[in-house]
């Protein structure tokens, strides 16, 4: 049976990607560009939007050479069409329309949040894995049933990644490559913890009151000379990441599973990882965690596209939007797509 290729576009935050993917499941290319702020600042959806149009059909050249493919070759164009950042998004969404029209090709619409799972499992090989998906947009607690990606539960306020690069903002640290790294690299360091709230309600998790915290923590003992920087990263991962941990056990108990898949931009963090794998080595029978590197955890477009060339594969026509019609939306819940590719 003849190879099918879609062409993904990412740009829902500070990431531009183009990615190419044949239906086999092989990621041909995945280039990205991110948009890099001074310390201290983060992205504004205007700048970030033209980062993304100065940079994204350079990627597209570089997606086709690196896949060894031509235009005649590729089949869809998919591309995210939320959540995310208005102007990023829409800044994607015009440049696909446009190629389209070009190139006489069905464009795909995506959920983002589906496509960082669909990407996972792919990579992962996981099958029906309870996903912690974690990001600077969202973090959620999620497991299939019924055509469904179901949220188990969810942060009420803000992200955890949002969390951590405010955090960043507030002691100075860079956002090369990006402040979450830059938090776990400087945790190693810490010597002492520092106590912070540890906010959990039920299934779910608020972050706002710990920055909130975290702020008075900076000036009433960080600039004090009561800890240092190393000691607040340390402190501020073991905490997060430990209600974490809690309600994705508790999910775990509830659907009966035993497999964990980290996906989304945070995921990458090695230390969230040994946490995870330390909670699943003590279940009985042991769980086993699926985790993917920054290739595939951080927003790119290859996630877009193998997600997209499901759907386009699965629903024909049915899953494609004329140019006039391919708009965005920056709410786009997880639950709110219907599986129609799995059983």
């Amino acid at each position: 049976m003849a190879l099918v290729y879609a062409l993904g576009f990412e740009g829902s935050a500070n990431k531009v990607s183009v990615g190419v993917v044949a239906s086999d499941g092989s990621i041909l290319a995945n280039p990205r560009h991110t948009y890099i702020t001074p310390p201290g600042t983060g992205f504004q959806p205007s700048h970030t939007a033209r980062h993304h149009r100065d940079h994204v059909l350079g990627l597209v050249e570089e997606a086709l050479e690196t896949a060894k493919l031509s235009l005649s070759d590729i089949h869809c164009l998919c591309y995210t069409r939320g959540p995310g950042m208005g102007a990023p998004l829409t800044s994607t969404a015009i440049v696909v329309r446009m190629l389209a029209q070009l190139w006489g090709l069905p464009i795909v619409p995506v959920n983002h949040c589906i496509a960082h799972i669909e990407m996972g499992r792919l990579v992962t090989k996981s099958q029906n894995p309870v996903v912690l998906y974690v990001s600077g947009g969202n973090t959620q607690i999620i497991a299939y049933s019924a055509q469904r990606y179901r949220i188990f539960g969810e942060t009420i306020d803000m992200a955890i990644g949002n969390c951590l690069d405010r955090f960043a903002r507030l002691i100075g640290l860079s956002n090369d490559p990006n402040p979450g790294y830059n938090i776990e690299q400087c945790a190693k360091g810490g010597k002492k913890y520092v106590e912070i709230p540890y906010v959990v309600k039920g299934m779910d998790v608020s972050f706002a009151g710990i920055l909130s915290a975290l702020k008075g923590i900076v000036k009433q003992q960080l600039n004090k000379g009561k800890c240092t920087k190393e000691d607040l990263c340390y402190s501020l991962q073991e905490t997060l990441f430990a209600m974490l941990i809690e309600i994705t056990e508790r999910a775990l108990a509830h659907v009966g599973a035993n497999e964990v898949l980290i996906v989304g931009g945070v995921g990458c963090n090695v230390h969230l990882q040994e946490m995870m794998a330390n909670m699943l080595s003590q279940r009985n029978p042991p769980g086993k965690l699926c985790s993917i590197d920054d290739r595939y955890a951080i927003d790119n477009g290859g996630m877009i596209a193998w997600t997209g060339l499901l759907q386009y594969l699965d629903q024909g026509a049915s899953s494609t939007l004329e140019p006039a019609k391919a708009n965005c939306t920056q709410r786009f819940r997880t639950d709110k797509v219907l599986v129609t590719w799995r059983d």
